[in-house]
């Protein structure tokens, strides 16, 4: 088979990991057949560069046109940069957001794998680690409070803010679905979580929810209030498979979640909407400190490939291959140096991207 994939190298070390995880894509092309063809494409602070904006039209249609969206970093340093001289619809960052809208993208998917040789960074102790944790955060990413209406006032001489809260049940029931889908590739459970106790929203969204999980009866769906599932997530990340939530919550919970895996440079991500075409980033920022200096770990782009090969090609057996790779170099000690300990050996951005390759 043959896969168009976008690539945007971005700012700071994008272009460090995108080459490595290309790599990798590369091994897996030659492993099993396929063919991937790769059209870069600017966005970011090299985009306002060359063009004035962070993501042009062009870009864009690019994008749209392509089976999937493969992206390193945006942005640059806030107090050194002149990318943030300027309105903040065209800052780096503003071409994420506007990619996200072109290509019509709704649900963030976060995985929070802790992986065995990375337990000694894990903050939790081990008695509550176990055997681990492997589980997704699925966050609503176009509604809720942080897209409703918002306004701030006088009122009765009182400085006055509000934000409202909207969700619908369109809304709702295409998140949901996305949720049971992913857990059918897994193991099949969904944790719903919401405030339903104090919010009418949330007492929509578990009624949607539960509507839509009528249509999938090999997955296992359970409630949860976000106070407790906020316990729960350092108390015994292990119960979890699929966590589903909106937009406010699953962005405090999916960071919660990135603290307790060891380091934010093994975290991917996924942005998915209702076609095969998702964007596929690492959840860590450009690093511009050590742009250029093969420091940089690449292995939280290859995982984001790993997802790319399971959610938008469905070639989910490349994609176990591409994480157990991942999984073998680290337990063979090879370390990049934000996740380096004692006892293993230091390798640089492009060694551990070999490492990679010639485990697939």
């Amino acid at each position: 088979m043959e896969y168009n994939i976008a690539v945007i190298p971005g700012d700071g070390i994008g272009p460090e990991i995108i080459r490595e995880a290309r790599k990798v894509l590369n091994a897996i092309g030659k492993k099993y057949g396929h063919s991937f063809k790769y059209t870069e494409v600017l966005m970011g602070g090299v985009s306002i560069d060359a063009t004035g904006v962070p993501l042009t039209e062009e870009a864009l249609r690019t994008c749209q046109r392509s089976d999937s969206v493969l992206l390193g970093a945006v942005g640059g340093d806030v107090g050194k940069s002149g990318w943030y001289d300027i309105a903040p619809n065209l800052r780096p960052e503003a071409g994420l957001l506007a990619l996200r809208k072109g290509l019509r993208l709704f649900a963030n998917i976060r995985p929070a794998i802790l992986f065995d040789e990375l337990k000694s960074a894990c903050p939790l102790r081990e008695d509550i680690i176990g055997d681990g944790f492997d589980f997704v955060v699925i966050r609503e990413l176009t509604g809720g409070l942080y897209f409703g209406d918002r306004w701030t006032k006088e009122i009765d001489g009182l400085r006055t803010a509000t934000d409202t809260l909207v969700y619908n049940e369109k809304e709702i029931a295409r998140i949901a679905r996305q949720a049971f889908e992913i857990a059918r590739k897994r193991r099949k459970k969904v944790c719903s979580v919401d405030k339903a106790n104090v919010l009418d929203s949330s007492r929509l969204w578990r009624q949607v929810t539960k509507e839509v999980a009528k249509d999938y009866p090999d997955v296992e769906l359970t409630d949860m209030l976000v106070d407790n599932c906020a316990m729960q997530i350092v108390r015994n990340p292990g119960q979890f498979d699929v966590i589903l939530t909106e937009n406010m919550f699953g962005d405090i919970l999916s960071d919660e979640a990135s603290m307790i895996t060891g380091s934010i440079g093994m975290l991917a991500s996924a942005s998915l909407g209702e076609t095969k075409l998702g964007l596929y980033e690492p959840s860590h920022g450009s690093a511009p400190d050590i742009a250029g200096r093969n420091k940089a770990n690449p292995i939280a782009t290859v995982l984001s490939a790993a997802m790319m090969l399971r959610y938008s090609f469905d070639l989910d057996k490349e994609a176990d291959m591409v994480e157990s790779a991942v999984k073998k170099v680290l337990k063979k000690g090879y370390r990049t140096i934000d996740i380096m300990s004692g006892g293993c050996t230091l390798v640089g951005t492009d060694e551990m991207g070999d490492l990679i390759a010639g485990e697939v």
